[in-house]
């Protein structure tokens, strides 16, 4: 079977085959089929800006918009317009070429999808790629924002079908597959992906990433997201040997590679924690995106300068490569990404 063909069939067991090779023949299959789709040196920077922060009423254990946590965050309401264009251009002019935008909402209104289309609009007319993360969507609603020119819908699955109601039990995982296929009906390119590191089984990622690759399209964009740990949500309690090695989340980059080979794999949120070199080997695996920006949502990430110097250092350029270099100074990317989603969710973009 050719290594890097485009599947929606896969089984648990040829995915926990891919887990179970030795690391670097792992790596070096998972570069193989990155090569073939994907300049090796390039990757996608996407910055994400909270446009309207907390108060939201899902219990995502790793979240802190939940109003269900006392984490210390201060709600916000949705922003301006204008704000948001702002943002946006601060953020084209260090490098991104996706601007993404997360509200903490279960479920937007139909008046909220009236003043998220203007943000759509405003970030189009830079000339960058749009992307939102609102909730869980109704097949009129993403129709709307697929005819005001929405790029990219995120919507994450998080984790496995068996793993899912120990995190979150205010949504099922059949209402986020539900909002993905009306994304796809509408037109709009899917991001979808999960979180890893939440005290889940090996197991789980396994079935994460089969999810994800037999639907029955692959998400254009895939973040891969590491839990980050936040003050007064459930999972911040979560026992350090629960967590995510590093070798262990570069292999859910190598394999999300390998079954989703055209999709571009985000290393998403909880990258801060994570050291130069395994950063350097999730690219190497596989990953072709991050969030670009000192903020995710409302947690933390790397800074721009850090970035921008582990790029020089790998020889890695963005597809703004040229902007970067002349405006690195003037603009620091207001995005964010994910929170604990980051965890993922929002995360997770």
């Amino acid at each position: 079977m050719n290594s890097a063909e485009v599947r929606h069939d896969w089984s648990a067991a040829e995915v926990q085959a891919l887990f179970d090779l030795p690391f670097n023949d792992l790596l070096f299959r998972a570069h193989s089929v990155h090569r073939r789709y994907f300049d090796a040196n390039k990757v996608q920077l996407s910055t994400l800006l909270s446009i309207k922060t907390g108060a939201c009423p899902e219990d995502c254990g790793y979240c802190p918009q939940s109003v269900r946590y006392d984490t210390g965050l201060e709600k916000e309401a949705l922003m301006d317009v204008e704000v948001v264009k702002a943002a946006a251009a601060k953020a084209k002019a260090a490098g991104a070429s996706r601007f993404c935008m997360g509200a903490a909402w279960r479920s937007p209104k139909d008046r909220d999808i009236d003043a998220v289309i203007d943000m759509v609009k405003a970030v189009k007319d830079l000339g960058l790629e749009s992307c939102m993360t609102l909730g869980m969507l109704k097949e009129q609603q993403a129709r709307r924002l697929a005819e005001a020119g929405l790029d990219y819908y995120n919507h994450n699955l998080d984790t496995s079908p068996e793993y899912y109601e120990k995190i979150i039990t205010t949504r099922t995982y059949q209402d986020r597959l539900d909002t993905l296929e009306h994304v796809r009906e509408a037109g709009m390119k899917v991001c979808c992906g999960g979180i890893v590191g939440m005290g889940e089984e090996p197991a789980d990622r396994v079935e994460m990433l089969r999810q994800l690759a037999n639907l029955p399209e692959h998400p254009q964009s895939v973040p891969i997201n590491s839990l980050v740990k936040v003050q007064g949500t459930p999972l911040n309690g979560l026992p350090g040997e629960q967590s995510i090695e590093p070798f262990d989340f570069i292999r859910v980059i190598a394999v999300a590679r390998i079954m989703m080979p055209r999709s571009y794999v985000r290393l998403s949120a909880g990258r801060q924690a994570m050291n130069d070199q395994t950063q350097a080997l999730c690219f190497f695996a596989g990953a072709n995106s991050i969030f670009y920006g000192e903020k995710l949502l409302t947690t933390g990430n790397p800074d721009h300068e850090r970035d921008v110097a582990l790029f020089q250092r790998l020889g890695i350029e963005s597809d703004q490569v040229a902007e970067q270099v002349d405006t690195a100074e003037e603009a620091a990317c207001c995005g964010a990404v994910e929170s604990a989603d980051a965890a993922g969710k929002a995360a997770t973009a």
